[in-house]
């Protein structure tokens, strides 16, 4: 399988690099610069998700190659501990939703083409439940929000695309020992990426929209 990952630098992206270069598929990571480690069967390339010039040098190196899977990881978490009355500051608010919701629309848009050429391409998109509408506790207004808009972003991929019969899938990765998620997290990052593994596996045109953990369970919208 040919997969490519976005923001696959650090935390669950380079996980997930490891882990499928490590059971043989041919992995395209992507990062901003070259500060990436080297992995055997990994091969780095140059993507800052929000600029569409970007995305163009990456469809120029990519020369119209297939791409079986695209995994849209690349993300930023800028008001983690931020408070109602002082924090939230307009700038984070567009930086915020510049990589986690425009970054992954234009990488599945600019992507499209390497996902038709591949017959059975499909797109995995890195969610969280923290922008699930059912679950409100508060705080963190720009992630959430940011979240729950590639929810939405996803959902409507899935129709888009259906009649290319390309499937689109949004996961919560869980609360993983990462820089984001903190050392307090409840799953490691390679017990989250085993089990995202295992939920892309699994998407298909029967399952695409759907919405899951990554392991297994199904979330309400």
């Amino acid at each position: 399988m040919h997969v490519l990952i976005t923001g696959a630098n650090r935390g669950i992206g380079l996980q997930l690099a490891r882990d499928l270069a490590a059971r043989g598929d041919t992995v395209l990571a992507t990062a901003r610069g070259t500060d990436h480690p080297d992995i055997d069967g990994v091969t780095w390339l140059n993507l800052e998700v929000t600029k569409p010039t970007s995305h163009d040098a990456l469809a120029r190196a990519l020369d119209g190659a297939g791409l079986d899977l695209v995994v849209c990881n690349a993300g930023v978490y800028l008001d983690k501990d931020h408070e109602l009355a002082e924090g939230y500051a307009a700038d984070l608010w567009a930086d915020t939703f510049a990589v986690n919701v425009t970054g992954v629309f234009l990488t599945a848009q600019n992507l499209l083409p390497n996902l038709q050429a591949a017959k059975a391409g499909k797109i995995a998109i890195i969610g969280s439940n923290m922008g699930a509408t059912s679950r409100a506790p508060g705080g963190s207004y720009i992630y959430r929000a940011s979240k729950a808009a590639v929810l939405n972003l996803g959902r409507n991929l899935a129709t888009d695309l259906r009649g290319l019969n390309i499937p689109v899938g949004v996961y919560h990765p869980g609360w993983v020992r990462t820089d984001m998620g903190s050392d307090a997290a409840e799953i490691s990052v390679q017990e989250a990426a085993a089990g995202l593994i295992a939920r892309f596996d699994a998407l298909n045109m029967q399952n695409t929209g759907c919405f899951e953990s990554w392991d297994g369970e199904t979330y309400a919208y």
